[in-house]
């Protein structure tokens, strides 16, 4: 089946988590916003869920949810690799031709379209162990690609270009780049340095996308969706980004000095000292203090110069080990309304597996969503973007 004309990029990146599908949630809305029939296709897929029987990838769930669109999940996401998948396909036990699915669910997805956004998976060689690597699925759909990258100057120049070399391998023209999570504001020169350095590899930088916390941390919510473990208290917010993990490994009082607002205090469970004092300063700071308290000041008391101490703002709490706290402890958790969390592994393990929590977009997340479509808008070259895509046969 040949495809229709219709326009159509690939979105690449150099690796997981670099704001592929942030991109891609900001640049669909601008080509819609543009009036352009817009579709999507995510050809394969490896984190998905199950929708009304049907296996999908995360991302074109999410899109489809967001922007309304009316293809089928088959379509939107034709190939997944589940658990064992791999193996299976190196044993020779699948048989289906793959890429005639991809390539049958592309020509459905672009009827009709005036362009179709396709979102790779992960960096230029994933999915070469079973065919499906992103530079052969852009080539068999006959797509330009545009590269997505993060923040830095040398590591992301090299990454592109690297990436860039598997594609053009495969005879697929990487068009452009895109460097995201910058900080524009502590860096205002990194834009032209980054623009020079692609230059160099005759890669156009298509936009800078600024970092904003909102965009780049997990919140509390993620953190129980992805950490098995036992909600102890809410809190007040769990959609409240993370912005840092402090580890409680040292005394009371110094603890609270690192402590700053965003903070995750990771602490063991039978640490009832680091955990009284986080909820006294938290109490008493609410009433406008500044000073903190000793690490024998009881809930509710004030410090001993009579003053109420620094409120530390933390995001939350989570308690490991085999050690659970005693009620008492949990009881004065939830009158300062504190986010706490238990899981039973212990504090190194916890903290690593909480540094590596994968930050996905949610379609009930409004606020983030629309910040990543003001941010697109206003920091890509959407009209360049159109005007490299492969054109329409």
């Amino acid at each position: 089946m040949a495809d229709p004309p219709v326009r159509r990029i690939y979105l690449a990146a150099t690796g997981m988590n670099r704001g592929k599908t942030t991109t891609s949630l900001g640049l669909l809305a601008a080509l819609i916003g543009r009036g352009l029939a817009t579709g999507f296709t995510k050809p394969v897929g490896q984190r998905y869920a199950i929708v009304d029987g049907i296996p999908a990838d995360e991302d074109a769930i999410l899109v489809r949810a967001v922007y309304g669109l009316s293809d089928s999940l088959s379509v939107m996401s034709p190939v997944h690799i589940p658990r064992g998948f791999t193996r299976a396909y190196i044993r020779g036990e699948v048989v289906e031709d793959l890429g005639a699915r991809i390539r049958d669910a592309f020509a459905v997805v672009a009827r009709g379209r005036d362009i179709v956004l396709v979102e790779g998976t992960g960096h230029a060689g994933v999915g070469a162990v079973v065919g499906l690597s992103n530079a052969e699925v852009a080539r068999m759909l006959g797509a330009r690609a545009v590269i997505v990258s993060e923040g830095g100057v040398g590591r992301p120049i090299d990454e592109i270009v690297l990436n860039r070399a598997l594609f053009a391998r495969h005879s697929v023209d990487v068009v452009g780049a895109i460097v995201n999570k910058v900080d524009v504001e502590a860096q205002p020169s990194l834009r032209a340095v980054l623009e020079a350095g692609l230059a160099r590899h005759g890669i156009p930088l298509l936009g800078v996308l600024p970092y904003r916390p909102l965009l780049s941390n997990p919140t509390l919510s993620m953190l129980c969706e992805q950490l098995p473990g036992e909600l102890l208290h809410p809190g007040p917010d769990l959609d409240r980004p993370i912005e840092r993990i402090d580890i409680g490994a040292m005394q009371a009082g110094h603890l609270l000095d690192r402590l700053g607002p965003g903070s995750l205090l990771i602490v063991p469970g039978d640490r009832e000292d680091l955990v009284q004092s986080l909820v006294t300063a938290t109490l008493m700071g609410r009433a406008g203090g500044s000073q903190r308290p000793s690490p024998a000041t009881p809930v509710g008391a004030e410090t001993d110069a009579g003053a109420p101490a620094r409120h530390p703002g933390v995001a939350g709490l989570v308690l490991t080990g085999e050690y659970a706290p005693p009620p008492r402890v949990v009881a004065a958790i939830r009158s300062a309304d504190i986010f706490a969390y238990r899981v039973a592994e212990d504090t190194y393990r916890v903290a690593s597996e909480v540094h590596d929590l994968l930050v996905k977009t949610h379609p009930e997340d409004h606020e983030k969503i629309a910040l990543i479509q003001s941010l697109v808008a206003e920091h890509l070259d959407v009209g360049r973007i159109l005007e490299l895509a492969t054109p329409a046969d």
